[in-house]
Protein backbone atom coordinates (compact mmCIF):
# COMPACT_ATOMS: atom_id res chain seq x y z
CA UNK A 1 0.00 0.00 0.00
CA UNK A 2 1.29 3.72 -0.64
CA UNK A 3 0.53 6.92 0.75
CA UNK A 4 -2.30 7.45 -1.52
CA UNK A 5 -4.20 4.33 -1.02
CA UNK A 6 -4.47 4.52 2.99
CA UNK A 7 -7.07 7.46 2.50
CA UNK A 8 -9.11 5.11 0.71
CA UNK A 9 -9.06 2.79 3.37
CA UNK A 10 -11.05 2.84 7.18
CA UNK A 11 -8.28 3.64 10.11
CA UNK A 12 -7.85 0.65 12.15
CA UNK A 13 -7.20 1.65 15.52
CA UNK A 14 -4.67 -0.66 17.93
CA UNK A 15 -3.39 0.01 21.51
CA UNK A 16 -0.04 -0.29 23.00
CA UNK A 17 -0.16 0.40 26.82
CA UNK A 18 2.85 0.46 28.85
CA UNK A 19 1.46 -0.12 32.72
CA UNK A 20 2.15 3.73 33.81
CA UNK A 21 2.59 4.10 37.52
CA UNK A 22 1.41 7.73 38.20
CA UNK A 23 1.85 9.17 40.99
CA UNK A 24 0.40 7.93 44.33
CA UNK A 25 -0.43 4.98 42.70
CA UNK A 26 0.92 1.36 43.06
CA UNK A 27 2.55 -1.53 40.45
CA UNK A 28 -0.68 -3.39 41.18
CA UNK A 29 -2.91 -1.12 40.31
CA UNK A 30 -1.49 0.05 37.61
CA UNK A 31 -0.88 -3.95 35.73
CA UNK A 32 -5.27 -4.26 36.79
CA UNK A 33 -5.52 -1.06 34.65
CA UNK A 34 -4.01 -2.72 32.05
CA UNK A 35 -6.29 -5.75 32.64
CA UNK A 36 -9.37 -3.28 32.64
CA UNK A 37 -8.43 -1.48 29.54
CA UNK A 38 -7.55 -5.01 27.28
CA UNK A 39 -11.14 -5.54 28.11
CA UNK A 40 -12.63 -2.37 27.45
CA UNK A 41 -10.62 -1.93 24.04
CA UNK A 42 -11.46 -5.14 23.01
CA UNK A 43 -15.61 -4.48 23.31
CA UNK A 44 -15.24 -1.21 21.71
CA UNK A 45 -13.40 -2.62 18.46
CA UNK A 46 -10.05 -1.95 18.47
CA UNK A 47 -7.45 -4.26 16.40
CA UNK A 48 -4.75 -5.04 18.42
CA UNK A 49 -3.62 -4.60 22.47
CA UNK A 50 0.67 -4.63 22.67
CA UNK A 51 2.44 -4.62 25.81
CA UNK A 52 6.09 -3.08 26.66
CA UNK A 53 8.66 -4.18 28.37
CA UNK A 54 10.63 -2.07 30.86
CA UNK A 55 13.16 -3.07 33.57
CA UNK A 56 14.56 -1.15 36.44
CA UNK A 57 11.89 1.91 36.67
CA UNK A 58 9.16 2.61 39.19
CA UNK A 59 7.00 4.39 36.41
CA UNK A 60 6.10 1.66 34.20
CA UNK A 61 4.75 -1.84 35.64
CA UNK A 62 5.31 -4.31 32.84
CA UNK A 63 8.57 -5.91 32.58
CA UNK A 64 7.45 -9.24 31.11
CA UNK A 65 5.08 -8.94 28.72
CA UNK A 66 4.86 -12.70 28.27
CA UNK A 67 3.89 -13.20 31.77
CA UNK A 68 0.86 -10.05 31.15
CA UNK A 69 -0.44 -11.56 27.58
CA UNK A 70 -0.86 -14.72 29.10
CA UNK A 71 -3.39 -13.00 31.36
CA UNK A 72 -4.94 -10.48 29.23
CA UNK A 73 -5.59 -13.72 26.63
CA UNK A 74 -8.16 -15.27 29.58
CA UNK A 75 -9.66 -11.44 30.13
CA UNK A 76 -10.47 -10.91 26.35
CA UNK A 77 -12.28 -13.31 23.62
CA UNK A 78 -11.53 -11.25 20.35
CA UNK A 79 -8.34 -8.83 20.35
CA UNK A 80 -5.26 -9.62 19.21
CA UNK A 81 -2.68 -9.66 21.56
CA UNK A 82 1.08 -9.16 21.33
CA UNK A 83 4.38 -7.50 22.79
CA UNK A 84 5.41 -3.90 21.89
CA UNK A 85 7.37 -5.38 22.59
CA UNK A 86 9.97 -8.27 23.32
CA UNK A 87 14.07 -7.19 23.84
CA UNK A 88 15.24 -9.84 21.45
CA UNK A 89 18.67 -9.38 22.66
CA UNK A 90 18.41 -9.86 26.60
CA UNK A 91 17.02 -13.29 25.54
CA UNK A 92 17.81 -16.67 23.55
CA UNK A 93 15.87 -17.26 20.92
CA UNK A 94 14.72 -20.25 21.46
CA UNK A 95 12.97 -19.36 24.95
CA UNK A 96 10.95 -16.28 22.79
CA UNK A 97 9.98 -18.93 20.40
CA UNK A 98 8.71 -21.39 23.06
CA UNK A 99 6.90 -18.30 25.27
CA UNK A 100 5.01 -17.20 22.37
CA UNK A 101 4.34 -20.39 20.64
CA UNK A 102 2.90 -20.94 24.02
CA UNK A 103 1.12 -18.16 23.74
CA UNK A 104 -0.22 -18.86 20.29
CA UNK A 105 -1.45 -22.33 21.44
CA UNK A 106 -3.28 -20.74 24.30
CA UNK A 107 -5.07 -18.48 22.00
CA UNK A 108 -4.82 -19.41 18.34
CA UNK A 109 -4.76 -16.62 15.85
CA UNK A 110 -4.66 -13.63 18.13
CA UNK A 111 -1.02 -13.58 19.28
CA UNK A 112 1.72 -10.98 18.03
CA UNK A 113 5.26 -11.10 19.07
CA UNK A 114 7.15 -8.17 18.35
CA UNK A 115 10.26 -7.79 18.72
CA UNK A 116 12.78 -4.91 19.68
CA UNK A 117 16.15 -4.25 19.71
CA UNK A 118 16.63 -1.13 22.55
CA UNK A 119 17.36 -1.92 25.87
CA UNK A 120 14.88 -0.63 27.56
CA UNK A 121 16.11 0.37 30.18
CA UNK A 122 19.85 1.85 31.01
CA UNK A 123 23.30 -0.06 30.00
CA UNK A 124 23.83 -1.63 33.50
CA UNK A 125 20.28 -3.17 33.81
CA UNK A 126 20.88 -4.42 30.19
CA UNK A 127 24.09 -6.61 31.45
CA UNK A 128 22.68 -7.86 34.04
CA UNK A 129 19.57 -9.23 32.06
CA UNK A 130 22.26 -10.97 29.34
CA UNK A 131 26.44 -9.94 30.62
CA UNK A 132 26.92 -11.24 27.04
CA UNK A 133 24.72 -8.91 24.84
CA UNK A 134 27.26 -6.67 22.91
CA UNK A 135 24.51 -4.73 21.03
CA UNK A 136 25.94 -5.43 17.46
CA UNK A 137 23.27 -5.52 14.84
CA UNK A 138 25.47 -8.86 13.45
CA UNK A 139 24.34 -10.45 16.82
CA UNK A 140 20.84 -9.65 16.63
CA UNK A 141 20.55 -10.76 12.88
CA UNK A 142 21.30 -13.89 13.92
CA UNK A 143 18.80 -14.11 16.94
CA UNK A 144 16.58 -13.22 14.34
CA UNK A 145 17.21 -16.16 12.11
CA UNK A 146 17.61 -18.05 15.07
CA UNK A 147 13.93 -16.70 16.46
CA UNK A 148 12.42 -17.42 13.04
CA UNK A 149 13.44 -21.00 12.47
CA UNK A 150 12.33 -22.19 15.56
CA UNK A 151 8.83 -20.18 14.92
CA UNK A 152 8.89 -22.56 11.63
CA UNK A 153 10.40 -25.59 13.12
CA UNK A 154 12.92 -25.50 9.85
CA UNK A 155 15.67 -28.16 9.84
CA UNK A 156 18.76 -27.07 9.09
CA UNK A 157 21.45 -28.96 8.57
CA UNK A 158 24.66 -28.91 10.23
CA UNK A 159 22.88 -26.43 12.70
CA UNK A 160 21.60 -26.42 16.06
CA UNK A 161 17.72 -26.33 14.38
CA UNK A 162 18.37 -29.91 13.39
CA UNK A 163 18.55 -31.43 16.63
CA UNK A 164 16.45 -28.63 18.69
CA UNK A 165 12.98 -27.42 18.40
CA UNK A 166 10.80 -24.73 20.15
CA UNK A 167 7.42 -26.24 22.19
CA UNK A 168 4.82 -26.63 22.21
CA UNK A 169 4.05 -27.78 18.57
CA UNK A 170 1.01 -26.17 17.33
CA UNK A 171 -0.20 -25.67 13.98
CA UNK A 172 -0.67 -22.05 13.85
CA UNK A 173 2.53 -19.42 14.25
CA UNK A 174 2.50 -15.95 15.89
CA UNK A 175 2.70 -12.78 13.94
CA UNK A 176 6.31 -11.23 13.97
CA UNK A 177 6.62 -7.47 13.92
CA UNK A 178 9.96 -5.48 14.38
CA UNK A 179 10.34 -2.14 16.18
CA UNK A 180 11.88 0.73 15.48
CA UNK A 181 12.44 4.43 16.18
CA UNK A 182 15.57 4.52 13.82
CA UNK A 183 14.34 2.38 10.72
CA UNK A 184 17.30 -0.41 11.03
CA UNK A 185 14.97 -3.00 12.11
CA UNK A 186 12.63 -1.78 9.46
CA UNK A 187 15.58 -3.54 7.12
CA UNK A 188 15.82 -6.60 9.44
CA UNK A 189 11.85 -6.91 9.05
CA UNK A 190 12.25 -6.25 5.22
CA UNK A 191 14.70 -9.11 4.89
CA UNK A 192 12.93 -11.76 6.80
CA UNK A 193 9.56 -10.79 5.82
CA UNK A 194 8.09 -9.80 8.90
CA UNK A 195 5.85 -6.49 9.52
CA UNK A 196 6.84 -3.22 10.97
CA UNK A 197 6.09 -1.28 13.01
CA UNK A 198 7.21 2.63 13.75
CA UNK A 199 7.52 4.46 17.22
CA UNK A 200 6.75 8.31 15.82
CA UNK A 201 5.94 8.57 19.62
CA UNK A 202 9.56 7.92 20.08
CA UNK A 203 10.58 9.80 17.38
CA UNK A 204 8.60 11.73 15.17
CA UNK A 205 11.20 12.27 12.33
CA UNK A 206 11.53 10.62 9.13
CA UNK A 207 9.51 7.99 9.89
CA UNK A 208 7.51 7.73 6.49
CA UNK A 209 10.90 7.86 5.00
CA UNK A 210 11.62 4.79 6.93
CA UNK A 211 8.59 2.81 6.26
CA UNK A 212 8.56 3.20 2.35
CA UNK A 213 12.18 1.78 2.30
CA UNK A 214 11.01 -0.98 4.11
CA UNK A 215 8.55 -1.71 1.67
CA UNK A 216 11.12 -1.31 -1.71
CA UNK A 217 12.93 -4.15 0.33
CA UNK A 218 10.50 -6.48 1.70
CA UNK A 219 10.99 -9.87 0.74
CA UNK A 220 7.79 -12.26 1.23
CA UNK A 221 7.86 -15.20 3.60
CA UNK A 222 5.34 -17.73 4.06
CA UNK A 223 3.97 -16.21 7.13
CA UNK A 224 3.54 -12.67 5.03
CA UNK A 225 3.48 -12.27 1.20
CA UNK A 226 3.52 -8.43 1.28
CA UNK A 227 4.68 -5.93 3.37
CA UNK A 228 2.76 -4.44 6.36
CA UNK A 229 2.78 -2.01 8.72
CA UNK A 230 0.91 0.61 10.97
CA UNK A 231 2.62 3.27 13.14
CA UNK A 232 2.64 4.07 16.68
CA UNK A 233 2.07 7.62 18.15
CA UNK A 234 0.81 8.90 21.77
CA UNK A 235 -2.67 10.45 21.46
CA UNK A 236 -4.56 12.37 24.46
CA UNK A 237 -8.27 12.85 23.64
CA UNK A 238 -10.97 14.57 25.59
CA UNK A 239 -14.27 15.51 25.56
CA UNK A 240 -12.68 19.47 25.76
CA UNK A 241 -10.00 20.70 23.84
CA UNK A 242 -8.97 22.81 27.23
CA UNK A 243 -8.30 19.45 28.79
CA UNK A 244 -7.19 17.48 26.30
CA UNK A 245 -4.24 20.42 25.98
CA UNK A 246 -3.49 19.74 29.75
CA UNK A 247 -3.05 16.00 28.67
CA UNK A 248 -0.97 16.90 26.29
CA UNK A 249 0.95 19.64 28.23
CA UNK A 250 1.35 16.71 31.25
CA UNK A 251 2.86 14.03 29.35
CA UNK A 252 5.48 16.30 27.18
CA UNK A 253 6.58 17.99 30.66
CA UNK A 254 7.00 14.52 31.53
CA UNK A 255 9.11 12.86 28.92
CA UNK A 256 11.09 16.19 29.33
CA UNK A 257 11.40 15.59 32.94
CA UNK A 258 12.96 11.66 31.56
CA UNK A 259 15.63 13.53 29.31
CA UNK A 260 16.54 15.92 32.01
CA UNK A 261 17.26 12.99 34.37
CA UNK A 262 13.97 13.44 36.57
CA UNK A 263 12.67 9.68 36.69
CA UNK A 264 9.57 10.38 38.84
CA UNK A 265 5.74 9.32 38.39
CA UNK A 266 3.67 11.28 36.18
CA UNK A 267 1.74 14.02 38.51
CA UNK A 268 -1.74 15.24 38.23
CA UNK A 269 -2.94 17.48 35.26
CA UNK A 270 -3.56 20.64 37.92
CA UNK A 271 0.26 20.32 39.07
CA UNK A 272 1.68 20.98 35.36
CA UNK A 273 2.97 24.44 34.92
CA UNK A 274 5.20 25.04 31.88
CA UNK A 275 5.22 29.18 31.49
CA UNK A 276 7.99 28.99 33.55
CA UNK A 277 10.42 26.87 31.75
CA UNK A 278 13.15 28.65 29.78
CA UNK A 279 13.52 29.15 25.97
CA UNK A 280 15.61 26.16 25.87
CA UNK A 281 13.06 24.08 27.61
CA UNK A 282 10.67 25.35 25.85
CA UNK A 283 11.43 24.46 22.49
CA UNK A 284 12.59 21.02 24.28
CA UNK A 285 8.73 20.84 25.00
CA UNK A 286 7.32 22.09 21.74
CA UNK A 287 9.63 18.83 20.25
CA UNK A 288 8.05 16.28 23.00
CA UNK A 289 4.45 18.39 21.64
CA UNK A 290 5.50 16.38 18.01
CA UNK A 291 5.11 13.05 19.75
CA UNK A 292 1.74 13.66 20.69
CA UNK A 293 -2.11 13.74 19.16
CA UNK A 294 -4.66 15.46 21.68
CA UNK A 295 -7.33 17.23 21.32
CA UNK A 296 -11.00 17.19 20.95
CA UNK A 297 -12.21 13.92 19.17
CA UNK A 298 -12.72 15.55 15.29
CA UNK A 299 -9.06 17.65 15.60
CA UNK A 300 -7.54 13.88 16.69
CA UNK A 301 -9.42 11.73 14.09
CA UNK A 302 -8.59 14.18 11.68
CA UNK A 303 -4.52 14.02 12.64
CA UNK A 304 -4.74 10.07 13.36
CA UNK A 305 -5.90 10.29 9.84
CA UNK A 306 -3.25 12.77 8.52
CA UNK A 307 -0.33 10.69 10.11
CA UNK A 308 -1.37 7.29 8.71
CA UNK A 309 -1.80 8.92 4.98
CA UNK A 310 1.76 10.13 5.34
CA UNK A 311 2.94 6.81 6.75
CA UNK A 312 1.01 4.76 3.79
CA UNK A 313 -0.85 3.03 6.61
CA UNK A 314 -3.95 1.79 7.66
CA UNK A 315 -3.51 1.22 11.12
CA UNK A 316 -2.46 3.46 14.01
CA UNK A 317 -1.70 2.28 17.32
CA UNK A 318 -2.30 4.72 20.53
CA UNK A 319 -0.27 5.13 23.51
CA UNK A 320 -2.08 7.29 26.12
CA UNK A 321 -0.42 7.91 29.74
CA UNK A 322 -1.96 9.79 32.08
CA UNK A 323 -2.52 10.30 35.69
CA UNK A 324 -5.68 9.86 36.26
CA UNK A 325 -7.18 6.24 34.72
CA UNK A 326 -10.42 7.78 33.98
CA UNK A 327 -8.70 10.07 31.63
CA UNK A 328 -6.80 7.25 29.57
CA UNK A 329 -10.27 5.32 29.69
CA UNK A 330 -12.44 8.32 28.14
CA UNK A 331 -9.60 8.43 25.91
CA UNK A 332 -9.93 5.37 24.11
CA UNK A 333 -13.96 5.46 24.02
CA UNK A 334 -13.37 8.75 22.25
CA UNK A 335 -11.19 7.14 19.97
CA UNK A 336 -13.28 4.45 19.12
CA UNK A 337 -16.48 6.89 18.82
CA UNK A 338 -14.31 9.01 16.39
CA UNK A 339 -13.60 6.19 14.14
CA UNK A 340 -16.66 4.47 13.86
CA UNK A 341 -15.01 0.79 15.45
CA UNK A 342 -17.14 -1.81 15.72
CA UNK A 343 -18.37 -2.68 19.42
CA UNK A 344 -18.07 -5.87 20.49
CA UNK A 345 -20.76 -8.07 22.28
CA UNK A 346 -19.86 -8.64 25.82
CA UNK A 347 -19.21 -12.63 26.65
CA UNK A 348 -16.67 -14.33 28.45
CA UNK A 349 -13.24 -15.17 27.18
CA UNK A 350 -12.75 -18.90 26.78
CA UNK A 351 -9.61 -21.15 26.57
CA UNK A 352 -9.67 -23.36 23.51
CA UNK A 353 -9.86 -27.11 24.53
Amino acid sequence: MNSTDSTSLAIQLSVLDQSPVPLGRTPREALQHTVELARLTDRLGFTRFWVSEHHNTRTLAGSAPEVLLARLGAETPRIRLGSGGVMLPHYSALKVAENFRLLEALYPGRIDLGIGRAPGTDRITAHALNPHNAFRDEDFAEQLMDLRAFLRDEVVEDTIHAKVKAAPFVDTVPEMWLLSSSGQSGLFAAHVGAAFSFAHFINPNGGPRMVQTYRERFRPSPELAVPQANVAIFVACADTAGHAQALADNLALQMLKLETGQFTPIEAVEKVNVRGLSADLQARLAYHHSRIISGTPDKVKAEIDQLAASYGVDEVVAVTITHDYDDRLRSYELLADAFALQPQLHRQATVPA
